[in-house]
């Protein structure tokens, strides 16, 4: 029987099977300033964590189709930051697709969350958004 007490704390890592896991690696190290936490393994079956702070990660594996996918259960990962735009020029500089502007929402929780928000098309197609509470 679980323990009344567990609770959920937050993400430790979400996952995605890259078609060319180098050029991955490169462009969430290089580009977004990702860390390498860990990485494992050899060829198709390499491995990395890469540290997104706040104690989650990017788990980055090789050996994924080279074709696109569908979006499949991944609608988005989101990236939390503190300047939407400067993200967004530096992805823009590496050829990704911006797919929505840097723009100010409000999202009507209670209480209301303003944010400042970005969207773009990662290595492989995935879709990326910049998180900039306000």
């Amino acid at each position: 029987m679980p323990s009344p007490d567990a609770t959920i704390a937050g993400f430790h890592h979400v996952a995605i099977k890259a078609s060319d896991f180098d050029r991955s690696l490169e462009f969430y190290t290089s580009v977004l300033g990702l860390r390498v936490a860990r990485a494992w393994g050899d060829g198709e079956k390499r491995g990395a964590l890469l540290d997104v702070g706040s104690g989650s990660y990017l788990e980055v594996f090789g050996g994924g189709a080279a074709a696109l996918r569908p979006e499949g259960a991944w609608f988005h990962l989101a990236l939390r930051s503190n300047d939407c735009e400067g993200i967004i020029d530096r992805v823009r500089a590496a050829g990704c697709v911006v797919t929505v502007e840097p723009k100010d929402i409000c999202i009507p929780s209670d209480p209301p969350m303003p944010a400042r928000i970005a969207f773009f098309n990662g290595p492989d197609g995935e879709s990326i958004e910049v998180f900039q509470e306000c």
